[in-house]
């Protein structure tokens, strides 16, 4: 989760929907035509990876994430998800 909040306030939020859009454009041809932009995506996010504050904060997510799934047997997305109250 921290990667995602993360990416949509980065720097790095131009290039995600650049690829985004290219995908959605070029359909299975994307492996070809968004060479370029997937090149930049991973260029960003890896100076941001290598960031050793932020990988020690998503992999504390992480972790956070699995003993919760440990504990419950949920997984984080089905976690959000309300029960019906009433059959």
């Amino acid at each position: 989760m921290v990667v995602i909040y993360w990416l949509n306030l980065s720097p790095s939020f131009h290039l995600v929907s650049a690829f985004n859009h290219c995908c959605k454009e070029t359909g299975f041809l994307m492996v070809f035509k968004c060479r370029d932009q997937n090149a930049a995506l991973k260029e960003c996010l890896t100076v941001h990876y290598r960031d050793s504050a932020f990988f020690e904060e998503c992999k504390q997510e992480y972790i956070k994430e699995k003993l919760e799934y440990q504990r419950t047997g949920v997984a984080a997305k089905n976690r959000s998800q309300k029960l019906p109250t009433s059959m």
